[in-house]
């Protein structure tokens, strides 16, 4: 389903280049559960970005299905990541302006669901994670937790194919976190391919395999 081929992502100034992925290979079958792992500074988020299509890098090969997203315009790749991912961002990157309905509705709206479908979806999903009291606040209106629960809602709303965590459970509490990922187990047992980034061994055990990124390589 996704591949990456020698992939480096770096910034350079005038004297050196400083290489946050280094010959990456990494590849991922469809209904996969993945978890990437690696201390601080290791690529991890990078290479998230890079799979979401929200970040370019500067040698190698990615291909979706066999597609060559490194050859598609920006255009390609937003379409595609409109249509195809759910992304659970670790700093949530709710929109300010939208209240929480809003924001879970906005990946309905790219997809031109019609809006008796819409209202259905997002009441689920507002049942589903228990924010049913809060569809009319604004994100700083939320907590850290509840702002979480919001971006996840958002990424799956829309059912992609892929989706893709970066700390999806960091800002909840335990049994918050238990049910988030027993939700990604669920949806992955139905056919929902997932890579997450997490530092928890407890969270990786929900996925099927662990890839372990040092210092930008694929150790």
């Amino acid at each position: 389903m996704l591949e990456l081929k020698g992939i480096f992502k770096y910034y350079s100034n005038k004297f050196v280049k400083t290489y946050v992925l280094s010959d990456v290979d990494f590849s991922v079958n469809k209904g996969e559960f993945v978890t990437v792992m690696g201390p601080s500074g290791a690529g991890k988020s990078t290479l998230l970005y890079i799979l979401g299509m929200l970040d370019t890098f500067e040698e190698g090969e990615y291909y979706y299905y066999e597609n060559p997203v490194h050859s598609f315009k920006e255009k390609q790749r937003t379409n595609l990541h409109k249509h195809e991912i759910g992304f659970v961002f670790q700093q949530y990157h709710l929109i300010d302006e939208l209240t929480v309905y809003e924001n879970i509705e906005m990946p309905l709206l790219y997809q031109k669901i019609k809006g008796s479908e819409r209202k259905g979806m997002v009441c689920d999903m507002l049942d589903k994670f228990n924010i049913v009291g809060k569809k009319n606040l604004f994100p700083n209106q939320l907590s850290g937790g509840q702002q979480q629960l919001v971006g996840i809602a958002r990424a799956i709303i829309a059912k992609p194919s892929l989706i893709l965590a970066d700390e999806p459970t960091g800002n909840l509490n335990s049994e918050q976190g238990k049910a988030i990922m027993e939700l990604f187990k669920k949806l992955n047992e139905e056919g929902t391919t997932i890579v997450q980034v997490t530092h928890s061994e407890k969270k990786a055990a929900y996925g099927n395999r662990i890839v372990n990124l040092l210092d930008g390589r694929v150790v």
